[in-house]
């Protein structure tokens, strides 16, 4: 009864409007005063000992680093290389902004900071060339979503820091599904361009063009695979390699790109500050939050939930998919994480998935809670961006949206997805 009322609170707090992260915190707080006062003590301790990791020093970081790309010129670059890396294929800017996703989400790690950065760019320029706003916002928010599940992500440093998996392992697991949806979506908005006649017509192939893009592009190109490398082989751990993408931004932006200006540095920094403060309390509101489900033993209570149905492992898998479809529609990322591990990784390892292929499995569904209102992170800062109502964007996104979904039933079927490279590089899973 009483962790009923912990969650009629936090539902009551949410419907006023108060921000989630305090939601979380209020409700914790009234069910403490309320049946556990005695441990009111703790909270200050709770609160620290969620944040206080050298873990996540790594996502502000790796923030910074995607916020120092978008204005120091390398943005412009990738976007620039994929133009003419389609190009001898016939594409058009639709598929420029899907390759550049990929590209972009293996730097900043966010979903949210690759539709700030390519639809800036990308949106305004793809109406000019005829794709209507509804599409060219839709294929901007759909292809974001790679950012947070292709290596770096910042939702999987934070599941590490909650399940303890590895994160060099995560990020490995993170790539298939990443460019398998990448991939998906590529084929398809080609298929939709040539049927809606939306493709540029054909030029003549420049390979001193193409060159130039490559040569022009390359220090850019580098930044993701460094940091992939580095994680994986054990070279840095992810919060040193972090501090050396936020360098190298720093480094290409002043000296070889020389777009980059103190000024944007401080921004970046502001932003950065913002965005990552934000997460910190919320993961710090949360910790007590799961302190609080454990006492209350609700892990244990949910699997014997789930073990009494006597249902195949498939068929929780389903459920579990559509389980984070729900609540990724109305909790961000993080906060979802921090909500669900603790109380569902257990039950999935009872019915034989591992720790890399739930953390990925619930990533690539979150990210889909990203371009599904009414929270819709992505959503909304496409909305910022070109003002158009947030349910027009949607539409615009559905259709490359399945290929998320498809992804996602994919590897929950299947963990070879996820498995297979975390162990060819010398993981244990």
């Amino acid at each position: 009864m009483a962790m009923i009322f912990l969650l009629v609170f936090l539902i009551i707090f949410a419907m006023l409007g108060v921000p989630l992260a305090f939601s979380i915190g209020a409700s914790c707080i009234t069910y403490l005063v309320t049946n556990a006062p005695n441990f009111l003590d703790m909270l200050p301790q709770r609160v620290w000992n969620g944040v206080y990791s050298e873990l996540m020093i790594a996502m502000p970081l790796f923030m910074l680093a995607g916020e120092l790309m978008n204005t120091g010129g390398i943005t412009k670059r990738i976007i620039n290389f994929c133009l003419q890396l389609v190009k001898p294929f016939h594409g058009g800017l639709g598929e420029v902004n899907i390759v550049a996703s990929m590209i972009f989400g293996g730097i900043s790690g966010s979903s949210v900071a690759d539709t700030s950065a390519l639809g800036s760019i990308l949106i305004p320029s793809m109406q000019e060339h005829g794709y209507p706003p509804s599409a060219a916002a839709g294929i901007t928010v759909a292809s974001s979503t790679m950012g947070m599940i292709i290596p770096p992500s910042t939702p999987m440093i934070v599941y590490a820091m909650i399940s303890g998996a590895s994160v060099g392992a995560l990020f490995m697991a993170g790539a298939v599904p990443g460019v398998l949806i990448g991939l998906t979506q590529l084929l398809l908005v080609f298929w939709i361009s040539h049927k809606k006649h939306w493709h540029p017509k054909r030029t003549k192939f420049s390979s001193k063009e193409f060159f130039g893009a490559v040569v022009s592009g390359i220090p850019a190109l580098l930044m993701p695979l460094f940091i992939i490398i580095c994680v994986s082989f054990g070279v840095c751990t992810a919060s040193e390699s972090a501090g050396v993408a936020v360098l190298y931004a720093l480094l290409v932006g002043f000296f070889l790109y020389r777009e980059l200006r103190w000024i944007d540095v401080w921004n970046a920094l502001k932003k950065t500050l913002i965005s990552s403060s934000s997460i910190m309390i919320i993961i710090g509101f949360t910790t007590i939050f799961t302190w609080i489900l454990t006492m209350q033993k609700v892990p244990q209570i949910v699997a014997n939930f789930f073990m009494g149905l006597n249902m195949p492992s498939w068929a929780i898998a389903i459920l579990f998919d559509l389980l984070i479809l729900l609540i990724g529609t109305f909790i961000d990322v993080s906060p979802a994480i921090m909500l669900l591990t603790p109380i569902m990784l257990p039950v999935m390892q009872m019915y034989g998935f591992s720790s890399l292929q739930f953390g990925a499995m619930m990533i690539t569904g979150l990210a889909i809670g990203l371009v599904t209102p009414p929270v819709g992170m992505c959503l909304n800062a496409c909305n910022k961006i070109n003002r158009m109502p947030i349910i027009d964007i949607f539409k615009g996104a559905a259709p490359y949206v399945i290929c998320n979904v498809i992804v996602l039933i994919s590897i929950s079927l299947a963990p070879v997805l996820i498995t297979w490279l975390p162990l060819a590089m010398g993981y244990t899973i």
